[in-house]
């Protein structure tokens, strides 16, 4: 039976620094959605939280549309299909990904939607982790941008995060040294007792700096998802020919005006490379990407762990974790209580 009412989140007003409580506001609504043509109603079970959200807020130029004030707040997720309209080749109680946002209930157009076929060793919530965006941004920014080789040196920032501890596994997968660095002793354990990470340094420690250059001597491969002083310590700290990847740039995400770099010019004596880039650009190389990562999740090479916050109401507070350091592994809201996870890591 269908609800009278749902819930959703949208954003507010613009943050000029912070997430204020009062970025995003909490509305209540009649259930009125109804599926046209090729569309469909999804219930939301999970959504995502990703630190390129707070991008997305900025009423500035960016790979992608920044979220309009009064909009529900954008998210992926996965959910499941409730109702369909005329022409829809999916059907009532399949599990889907899409991109609901922050919502309950979603209409969504079919061509956005995908129905989950979840590989062996896998669960459905690994859509939003290895098999999904994180998993996916971590497999290109290492394996088509960094061009990871067996026996370089691989440092990989804000390594405890999502993305960074996927980049952990799959440097190990293909036979990298791998340094890590995170902000938290607790942290920094995880990283080598369960990811087995050759060396985690807690960027927090008063003698980091020290601890980095014994640890990393003169690296390789650079994945980056914080940016700041740690990407410009980095840059004194490349092997001829090195490979910056810039994947983020946590530190600054909440900046008003972000920190220019000071080292930059190693880049010219070292003949090393700094390059950005987006998942989106890969779609064609999704399956072989997805391919590796199943296989890896099927042996047991690849693992994810996943920070639940229970509720879509939840969701704005638990945003901010991703930029102060609040969160281990993949941070996910649960929205509905009906659907099951399995313990990871």
């Amino acid at each position: 039976m269908a609800p009278t009412h749902y819930t959703r989140i949208v954003f507010n007003e613009r943050p000029q620094a912070h997430i204020e409580p009062n970025t995003f506001r909490k509305e209540v609504v009649p259930f009125d959605l109804k599926p046209g043509k090729g569309e469909m109603v999804v219930k939301t079970d999970w959504l995502s939280l990703d630190p390129a959200m707070r991008s997305w807020l900025r009423d500035t130029r960016s790979y992608i549309e920044p979220v309009k004030l009064g909009e529900v707040m954008r998210a992926g997720g996965l959910g499941t299909v409730v109702a369909v309209g005329d022409g829809a080749r999916l059907r009532v109680g399949d599990v889907v990904e899409a991109t609901p946002g922050w919502t309950e209930y979603a209409v969504l157009k079919e061509k956005g939607v995908k129905k989950l076929q979840v590989p062996p060793g896998a669960q459905a919530l690994d859509f939003l982790g290895p098999l999904g965006m994180t998993g996916l941004t971590a497999y290109f920014g290492l394996i088509d941008v960094g061009k990871i080789k067996a026996g370089e040196t691989l440092v990989v920032s804000g390594a405890a995060g999502a993305v960074g501890s996927f980049a952990c596994q799959i440097g190990k997968i293909k036979g990298a040294k791998v340094i890590a660095i995170a902000g938290t002793d607790e942290k920094c354990q995880w990283l080598e007792k369960d990811l087995g990470v050759d060396k985690a340094v807690n960027y927090k420690s008063p003698t980091f700096a020290k601890e980095f250059k014994e640890a990393a001597g003169y690296f390789d491969i650079f994945f980056d998802n914080v940016g700041g002083n740690i990407l410009d310590l980095a840059l004194s700290r490349m092997q001829k020919n090195a490979r910056v990847i810039l994947c983020g740039a946590i530190s600054d995400y909440n900046a008003v005006r972000p920190k220019g770099l000071s080292g930059y010019m190693n880049l010219i004596s070292q003949r090393a490379k700094i390059e950005g880039f987006i998942v989106f650009d890969y779609v064609k190389e999704y399956p072989r990407a997805l391919k590796d990562l199943s296989s890896w999740i099927a042996d047991g090479s690849l693992k994810a762990r996943y920070h639940i916050v229970q509720g879509l109401e939840k969701a704005p507070e638990a945003l901010p974790l991703l930029y102060n350091g609040g969160n281990v592994g993949k941070l996910v809201v649960q929205v509905s209580s009906q659907v099951p996870v399995k313990a990871k890591l």
